[in-house]
């Protein structure tokens, strides 16, 4: 895996002065690269306030590298992790009391407090407190020691595959009002979500009390979630997996014996049109998420095992021992940065002559 540093940097830069125009702020979202600091440092060099993270694992990796910019748990913390989240995470997004209540008693021993988020339910089915029983719960955490209510959140196209509306928007700022007049105290933050929510938050519509969002997706690959496109002005190939292929021959399209149905699905044959060159590559689903991969022109993907990627490289020549450059969506960069088999290699941005200062010579294979 190569990183380019400079392009989340500037994703980052880019999407944190759109969005700071329209009053909203951006927290990076580090959990798809595993909390690695060299990027969790990128998107801080792009002016993100903050970092958010769904594993304490990765929030003290980033915090035993030196990084003490305010950090949140953006997944409830198990009720095994209370004093390492206190002790790492300035605050959390909760759903659940008795999570509030175990979080207030750990703060009060460590002589800590921390700031929780309620997230409402707004539609997407994955976590989340009905809207009608919000007031409920943010008296609740305003009357719990050790913990204070710093704002409400919510998720959208997560579980679903929705993008927030205008509308969707508009009610959580009037949850926000809501809390603060049943609950007196001001709701500093309202997070309206993730990449999701660009198309609305750039658009021409009120933004409402809206003031932040949580990007991890639309900064890592300058993509939109919902609609797998670029986002215009952001890098598209800040991360690259590079594969070397194990073998290549002319082989048929179909197998000259009767593999049983299971063995077809998990081979996930093309349909039989003749000869093929075949290529392997040496990753597979141990290391990344196959089904994600976005191969170059003229490669075909025929499937994936545990170790192996099966390509169709058409009328190209490849040899063994020649590496491919291959994209990922958020899926397979996910996997490919959790799998430690994949050697991560950082690009820390240009030097005076226009060369990366620490990318290195690879023999990449060239389809003709």
């Amino acid at each position: 895996m190569e990183i380019d540093l400079g392009k989340i940097q500037a994703n980052a830069r880019c999407l944190v002065r759109r969005l700071g125009d329209r009053g909203i702020s951006v927290t990076g979202v580090t959990k798809a690269f595993c909390g690695h600091p060299d990027v969790a440092g990128a998107m801080l060099d792009g002016g993100v306030v903050g970092l958010a993270d769904a594993r304490i694992k990765n929030v003290v990796r980033m915090r035993t590298a030196g990084i003490n910019c305010p950090i949140s748990m953006i997944r409830a913390p198990l009720l095994s992790e209370m004093e390492d989240a206190i002790q790492h995470c300035d605050a959390s997004y909760n759903t659940e009391l008795d999570t509030i209540r175990k979080l207030g008693a750990a703060a009060k021993k460590l002589g800590a407090s921390h700031d929780v988020i309620l997230v409402a339910e707004m539609g997407d089915m994955r976590e989340g407190i009905l809207p009608e029983n919000l007031n409920e719960c943010a008296a609740h955490v305003i009357a719990t020691p050790g913990v204070t209510l710093k704002g409400i959140a919510a998720n959208f196209a997560c579980m679903g595959s929705a993008a927030p509306t205008g509308d969707d928007m508009a009610m959580l700022s009037r949850l926000a009002d809501q809390v603060e007049g049943a609950c007196g105290p001001f709701v500093e933050l309202v997070s309206g979500g993730g990449s999701a929510n660009l198309p609305w938050a750039l658009g021409e519509g009120s933004t409402g009390r809206v003031n932040n969002l949580r990007l991890g997706e639309a900064i890592l690959l300058g993509t939109d979630p919902v609609s797998g496109k670029p986002i215009d002005g952001l890098h598209t190939d800040t991360f690259a997996l590079f594969a070397e292929v194990i073998e290549a021959r002319h082989n048929p399209s179909s197998m000259p014996t009767k593999p049983s149905p299971l063995e077809y699905r998990k081979l996930e044959l093309v349909s039989n049109v003749g000869q093929t060159n075949r290529s392997i590559l040496a990753v597979g689903q141990q290391d990344t998420d196959a089904s994600g991969l976005k191969f170059p022109s003229g490669v075909g993907f025929i499937g994936a095992t545990s170790d192996h990627t099966v390509i169709d490289t058409g009328n190209a020549n490849v040899s063994v021992g020649s590496e491919m450059k291959i994209g990922m969506d958020y899926s397979a960069l996910m996997r490919a940065m959790s799998a430690p088999d994949v050697e991560k290699v950082v690009r820390h941005g240009l030097s005076e002559n226009g060369v990366y200062k620490e990318s290195r010579p690879r023999p990449i294979l060239k389809l003709v």
